[in-house]
């Protein structure tokens, strides 16, 4: 593939001169920019709603369809309930070639519940919280949709812009079913960026990860009166877990794998009949964590075994690393540089300061104004944008939303998510996704070259999804089973 690697190289090199004959667009790609930032009061009031909403995966009826309606009332063509999920759509504007999607989140995390104070001061409602900013996310990514949809309707575009409203991103892996069903495959490039504590762009990895629940299945007694007559379920987690722990020394480095128990019994004197434990295994590799998995799973056939337990396993779905492409991050990375202005109000400090009173390793605010290449590191988290990546060329980046120093899926971030210093980075993100649309609308040798080097990367290695093909998408993953299942015979 000697061609296509000249291909990406000259389009990297591209991006770095100054060449003249882009200069007449420069003025229709800041007006695009302009009409993010003139939707800055709109787009926080629908941000701070799905933040107050704060919706379990595969259950943001409310705000999805907030989403949708937005797309929808300035002409989007919207398709709801795509890939057989209620709270997934999609939203399109324009006509015919290049087709940019851009990716949207809106689920929120579960035991993180929090007003938007520097101390710790749980919400009253369903439990859950913004503790990753999605509330942030698809909002600014629907902003930009909204930008480059006026830039085609005054004729200074062409191509289609695709908003994908992504639900469930934490856990449940929406996007996999959607990049499985063929929602992506006349899709050029896809665009996506994420909150965090800092502004950083470039050739970026993560983990790849399978998520399943193990049920064991046992028979209740009296655990004083009648013990031998009782199975008990938790014994089967309990040493299911022991033994996971024992795998963890024989497993390749970068591994992860981490648990909790969802169910173990009502009370001490009944040997429960049902146990549940919820694992996630991950490593860089989705080869490498299928094999590992298959590991895990004999941990627990050998736990049911021992304790005289039935085994179920629910698979939750599996999501493949991201699958990096330079062209496209060195035109985001430019593009952040270029358009990164944030800077801390006087409220905003004294915020941070308080904030930073509660954190283990609290950093320095101005690091808010330092964009970074990440290129060629590998994030320790994991994301359903990886299998986006592997069905089509696919790039982001992230923007200081929380205050530095702050670990994401915790309640401090959750606080962040209502402060003017994240609204001012949500809409930074949609400035660098508008202006990154533009880019590659008007100039076809970006798409040609992103193509080129995603060609690269899998002509050897091909796309393996690690959800089954007759898998659904797991709407309940977020609705605990109550003990009482039917007792092994």
């Amino acid at each position: 593939m000697p061609r296509l690697i000249v291909y990406a190289t000259l389009a990297i090199a591209f991006l770095s001169a100054d060449v003249p004959a882009f200069a007449q667009s420069k003025p229709l790609k800041e007006a695009a920019v302009k009409a993010v930032t003139a939707r800055t009061d709109e787009a926080w009031t629908k941000a701070a709603q799905i933040w107050e909403w704060a919706e379990p995966g595969y259950q943001e009826f409310k705000s999805s369809k907030l989403l949708a309606d937005w797309l929808e009332s300035a002409g989007f063509r919207v398709t709801r309930e795509v890939a057989g999920m209620p709270t997934a759509f999609i939203a399109e504007f324009g006509e015919g070639k290049p087709v940019i999607a851009l990716l949207g989140e809106y689920d929120a995390l579960p035991g993180l519940a929090q007003e938007g104070v520097p101390h710790r001061e749980p919400r009253p409602g369903n439990g859950y919280g913004h503790g990753c900013g999605h509330h942030l996310f698809g909002v600014a990514s629907a902003a930009a949709c909204l930008s480059i949809a006026e830039q085609i309707k005054a004729g200074a575009l062409k191509g289609t812009v695709r908003f994908y409203g992504c639900p469930a991103e934490e856990g449940g892996g929406a996007k996999a079913f959607m990049a499985r069903d063929g929602l992506f495959k006349d899709v050029d490039v896809a665009l996506h960026w994420h909150p965090g504590t800092a502004n950083s762009a470039g050739d970026r990895g993560t983990l790849a990860r399978i998520a399943a629940k193990f049920r064991f299945h046992g028979k209740s007694a009296h655990a004083g009166g009648s013990p031998e007559q009782g199975r008990s379920a938790l014994d089967g987690v309990e040493l299911m877990a022991h033994a996971v722990e024992m795998l963890r020394e024989h497993t390749p480095e970068e591994t992860r794998i981490h648990h909790v128990i969802t169910s173990g019994g009502q009370a001490p004197n009944v040997v429960p009949d049902y146990a549940e434990v919820y694992f996630y295994v991950r490593h860089p590799k989705s080869l490498t964590v299928r094999q590992i998995f298959e590991r895990v799973e004999k941990c627990a056939e050998g736990a049911a075994l021992a304790t005289e337990t039935r085994l179920e396993i629910k698979h939750e779905g599996g999501i493949a690393e991201i699958l990096p492409n330079v062209p496209m991050s060195q035109v985001i990375l430019k593009n952040l540089k270029d358009l990164n202005k944030l800077e801390y109000s006087a409220k905003d400090l004294e915020f941070a300061a308080r904030l930073s009173e509660t954190l283990e390793k609290p950093e320095p605010v101005d690091r808010i104004r330092i964009v970074s290449d990440r290129s060629g590191d590998t994030g320790r988290g994991s994301t359903d944008v990886g299998d986006v990546s592997w069905v089509v060329p696919t790039s982001g980046f992230g923007t200081a939303c929380f205050v530095p120093g702050t670990p994401a899926h915790s309640w401090q971030a959750v606080a962040c998510g209502q402060q003017p210093f994240a609204r001012d980075a949500m809409m930074l993100a949609a400035q660098v996704l508008a202006a990154t649309t533009f880019d590659l609308m008007t100039r076809p040798e970006l798409v040609a070259a992103a193509r080129a080097d995603f060609a690269r990367r899998t002509d050897k290695q091909k796309y393996t999804p690690l959800i089954a093909p007759d898998q659904k998408p797991p709407l309940d993953y977020r609705t605990p089973v109550k003990s009482g299942a039917a007792a092994v015979e």
